[in-house]
């Protein structure tokens, strides 16, 4: 029978990360890059400029310590508006991401073997969402005017991005990962209204949370970006070291912060973090 002091989390990390756009996300993931960590991005949003130019600000010879891939479907403009440009790939391109981290010369093996010195981040959510829509959308199977179970398609890519967070929170994902989540503002049947990240459709909302032992929100507060712990009436979130941290963290230093609570107070017999290896910078 395993102890509980061989816990996962002794040596690995599982976050979900919310809040509004342009609330700082991933421009605060350069705390993490300056603690040592290795980082390597499922850019789903093709917004890491940000991310580029404070990597070069604060910790330049860091740089090579970040790897990402870019996916997103391709659109084009037709006689009814943009669409996407063929067969919708992003979705069925990501997964294979997720299993082995191999495209052109690049090959870093499989995520769930990367270990505690690295953090797989998916930025963002909202777009991985969209990009299984989009997929299921495309196979779904249609009569002879067109017409498909629209129905059907949330359905399918509800289960199939569920299946995805179940497999990045499992023990079988020996590393570390950050999920970056927009926040979806929801009327509740009690008639109450909570934030809950962005998902395909409220039903897959409700349930995002489940999957993550840690969950924190981004906010502006009076011009002060912060990175609050602490639940309130609109939003209920976790960290499993609440009585090592403060209520809220300042965005630059504040994820650093985070998993330096975590990894401290692991048990001095839990494997420690290896000194990141420099890994290239590569845009796709």
């Amino acid at each position: 029978m395993p102890s509980l002091s061989a816990h996962q989390s002794n040596t690995n990390t599982k976050l979900l990360l919310l809040g509004d756009a342009k609330s700082g996300k991933t421009g605060s993931l350069v705390s993490l890059v300056k603690a040592g960590y290795k980082l390597r991005i499922l850019d789903m949003d093709n917004l890491l400029d940000i991310l580029k130019y404070k990597i070069l600000e604060e910790c330049p010879d860091l740089i090579d310590n970040v790897e990402f891939r870019t996916i997103r479907d391709k659109y084009k403009t037709g006689p009814t508006g943009s669409m996407i440009d063929g067969k919708p790939r992003a979705w069925v391109d990501a997964i294979k991401m997720l299993d082995a981290w191999k495209y052109d010369d690049t090959d870093l093996g499989r995520p769930a073997e990367w270990g505690g010195d690295t953090i797989l981040v998916i930025d963002s959510l909202s777009r991985l969402c969209d990009a299984a829509y989009d997929f299921h959308e495309s196979i779904i199977p249609r009569g002879k005017s067109g017409d498909y179970d629209g129905r059907a398609v949330y359905g399918n890519a509800q289960d199939d991005v569920e299946k995805v967070l179940a497999m990045l929170t499992s023990r079988g994902m020996a590393t570390n990962v950050i999920v970056i989540a927009h926040g979806n503002y929801m009327d509740l049947p009690d008639g109450t209204k909570k934030i809950f990240p962005q998902g395909v459709g409220q039903k897959l909302s409700l349930r995002i949370p489940q999957y993550f032992p840690n969950y924190v929100r981004y906010r502006n507060k009076n011009g002060k970006r912060t990175i609050q712990l602490e639940s309130d009436p609109m939003i209920d979130l976790a960290n499993t070291r609440p009585g090592f941290l403060n209520k809220e963290l300042d965005i630059s230093t504040g994820l650093a912060e985070f998993f330096g609570a975590l990894r401290d107070g692991a048990p001095k017999t839990a494997e420690s973090p290896a000194k990141p290896k420099s890994v290239t910078l590569i845009r796709k």
